[in-house]
Order: C-alpha cells, then sequence, then structure tokens
C-alpha cells in the first residue's frame, strides 16, 4: 500500500493559488512561487502551461482577475528547449 504523501506545495507556500477564468471562459490556476506565476489551465488539459516573473508577495485578493488575465496573456508557454 503505498503512504500517503505529506509534501506541502511550495505554491501555497510562497504566496497562494488563486482560480481564474480567461476571456474564453477557461479556469485557470495561477500559482505564485519565488517571483514568479505559473499558470495551469484546469478546465482544458489541451493548453499547455504558462510562467511569467511577476514583483508581488502574495496573490491575495489584492491581485484582480484582470491582473491575472493581463499575466497570462504576456506569459510564455511552459515548454521544452529544443
Amino acid at each position: 500500500m503505498d503512504k500517503p504523501s505529506t509534501h506541502n506545495s511550495t505554491d501555497r507556500q510562497h504566496g497562494g493559488e488563486r482560480v481564474f477564468a480567461d476571456d474564453q471562459g477557461r479556469l485557470w490556476s495561477a500559482a505564485h512561487s519565488d517571483g514568479a506565476v505559473v499558470f495551469t489551465c484546469i478546465s482544458d488539459g489541451r493548453h499547455s502551461g504558462r510562467a511569467l516573473a511577476v514583483d508581488v508577495a502574495t496573490l491575495d485578493e489584492s491581485v484582480g482577475d484582470d491582473l491575472l488575465r493581463a499575466w497570462l496573456n504576456s506569459a510564455p508557454q511552459i515548454g521544452t528547449l529544443p
């Protein structure tokens, strides 16, 4: 029997996680960690993750959904380097 994982997400430790909808209504998770926001599409797995360096301490209510959408639109896709 596998042992339950006790690993704590670093995303939550470094500033939380937010869920928001993009302009097309897809749901995205935004997780803040080590000076970057990592975006993961949670409603459609066909979309690549994205990341963007940001200068915020946490993703609290002061970071609105409009700002998250703007960051998402600016963030390059995460992929493997050639």
